[in-house]
């Protein structure tokens, strides 16, 4: 309050000397408790001192400047009223002060360059059975936390049984180990604040833990015990494959998901491993020595990468690890396999749900790999096109023309195989053929029409302030190593990222639309009631009904039935 500017000082004095601003504290002061707890931030650290110099004084002078007061004549006013007018003195003083600062554009306002990020780089070592390490201090809290990746997920699961990697990790952890059930890890490790968890993805199963620093010894001999000595104990596999089947019964439940699906299968095959579905059949032939083969084969050190991050001595640590690890014997190699991408059929796909008034539509074709050297032109491309609020998708199909629920979308980029071309949004059924031809328009105006500076620049700017906040703590830019190991990445590629960024041109940016998005390849995919379209999905090319019941038995088991009855 002693730093109010002299402009400040003078519309107080001509606001106190105002008659309507008395009448205004004698009809507020009742609510001033009331006021002053929702004051804005920027008021209300001056609240409590105001309110309490109010209470105990009879003048407004004394309130706001101790030291040199304004020769004004005050009639003496209550407490409580005293402590209104101070309130709403704060609020209009103040906000009229920011009134010069409103006159001014947002986007005037200089912004300066981004400081040089640089994340903290783990260190790396491979033991001599082949197993790769990364340790990573971070001594901010006393605490440590690993993870060990291992190469193999439900790209490996064979067709026959897909959903066994599923069953596989949730019932690795829950089952316990030969020395300790699921059960009774759980109270252990609950009574410490501790972690030991299991979990999966296409191309790897994975291992973690997590706990203070006091802690570690005893979290690392049970993470160590879950590692190497599962049990896969029965009624956790029932657990576990009850749940599979509840998924299964209703996964046509959300249209989202139907649409993720179905988008899954015709981008990437519906036998691919990155596109099909656990069935019930599938889930029932999962045995419990399917998941004591599967980790026996793939868990060897010459499989495994093993990431810490936390409050300890690399060289202690490291010491540690080796004792830990470092007798285990080589196993067969495993390499993640290269499966093919064949991309969409062009046309027309329509999966019925009768049950809703709203669709989804997604765009479909084939993306790139991350290691393209167009990677970085993409990512800025997408955020131009449908990166968030301000891309072109977002801003002319939602905000002008209020045709979509969500939109969004771009060019796929994977770590080994390439990702989907997948620009969608959600309508609802009565602009559904409208919708359609929206994003039609909008591909050929990112197709015609490069983007401008103003464009390019918000969109590198967007990306590298995600980008800093996206790696900046040591567990985020180590999960980020560890991937970059999994898939043969230069461990620099993170470091390369930023500079990549900035080189982008409007050129780059038209030229991999125009490289990778070819409209008459796209395979157009719509999840909704047909019934309640605004217009025939015909007139986009020919229709294919996508069947999407939930088989309670595997292809022709019932004509092979019918068969034995005949």
């Amino acid at each position: 309050m002693t730093g109010m500017s002299l402009l400040q000082r003078k519309l107080l004095k001509s606001i106190i000397l105002s008659p309507a601003f008395w009448r205004r504290i004698s009809r507020d002061a009742s609510d001033v408790n009331a006021a002053g707890a929702a004051l804005r931030p920027e008021i209300k650290k001056y609240w409590p001192k105001c309110r309490e110099r109010a209470i105990k004084s009879s003048t407004f002078p004394e309130i706001l400047r101790p030291k040199a007061r304004l020769r004004i004549a005050i009639p003496k006013r209550k407490p409580a009223e005293l402590a209104a007018g101070c309130f709403l003195l704060l609020c209009t003083v103040l906000s009229i002060g920011s009134l010069a600062l409103a006159q001014q554009s947002w986007q005037q306002v200089p912004i300066p360059p981004l400081a040089k990020f640089t994340p903290q780089e783990p260190n790396r070592i491979q033991l001599p059975n082949g197993m790769v390490i990364f340790l990573q201090e971070d001594h901010e809290l006393p605490l440590i936390s690993g993870t060990a990746l291992i190469k193999g997920g439900s790209s490996s699961e064979p067709a026959a049984k897909t959903g066994m990697m599923s069953i596989y990790t949730a019932s690795w952890r829950t089952s316990g180990t030969e020395k300790k059930t699921g059960d009774q890890l759980d109270d252990e490790l609950e009574a410490i604040g501790a972690k030991v968890e299991t979990g999966g993805g296409v191309d790897t199963t994975s291992a973690s833990f997590n706990c203070l620093k006091e802690n570690f010894d005893q979290v690392f001999a049970d993470f160590l015990d879950v590692l190497e000595h599962p049990v896969f104990r029965e009624d956790k596999i029932a657990l576990a494959k009850r749940r599979l089947a509840t998924a299964i019964s209703r996964r046509n439940d959300e249209i989202d998901s139907i649409a993720g699906r179905e988008a899954a299968k015709l981008g990437y095959g519906k036998d691919s491993p990155y596109g099909r579905e656990a069935e019930y059949w599938t889930v029932a032939a999962v045995t419990r020595q399917d998941l004591l083969d599967w980790h026996k084969r793939h868990l060897s050190p010459n499989n495994v990468i093993f990431g810490i991050v936390g409050d300890f001595d690399s060289k202690q640590m490291e010491s540690r690890l080796r004792a830990a690890f470092g007798s285990e014997a080589k196993g067969t190699p495993y390499n993640l396999p290269q499966i093919p991408v064949p991309g969409p059929k062009s046309g027309v796909y329509l999966a019925e749900k009768t049950d809703v008034n709203q669709s989804e539509i997604a765009m479909l074709g084939v993306g790139i790999r991350r290691d393209n050297p167009d990677y970085f032109a993409v990512r800025v491309m997408n955020e131009i096109f449908g990166g968030g609020f301000s891309s072109r998708l977002f801003k002319n199909l939602r905000s002008k023309q209020a045709l979509a629920y969500s939109v969004g979308g771009g060019i796929g980029a994977g770590y080994n195989h390439p990702g989907l071309i997948d620009i969608s949004m959600g309508t609802k059924s009565a602009s559904t053929a409208k919708a359609v031809a929206a994003l039609y328009e909008q591909i050929d105006d990112l197709l015609n029409n490069p983007p401008t500076e103003e464009e390019l620049k918000q969109a590198r700017d967007s990306i590298l302030n995600g980008f800093i906040f996206a790696y900046d703590s040591p567990d985020k830019v180590l999960s980020e190593q560890l991937t970059y190991e999994l898939y043969g990445y230069p461990k620099d590629f993170l470091e390369r990222f930023r500079g990549a960024v900035e080189k982008v041109t409007s050129a780059d940016v038209h030229r991999v639309a125009r490289k990778y998005i070819d409209k008459r390849k796209l395979a157009v995919l719509v999840v909704g009631n047909p019934k309640e379209f605004d217009k025939s999905l015909a007139e986009f090319g020919q229709v294919t009904k996508l069947d999407i019941s939930i088989p309670t038995a595997p292809p022709g088991a019932k004509s092979a039935s019918a068969a034995g009855q005949d």
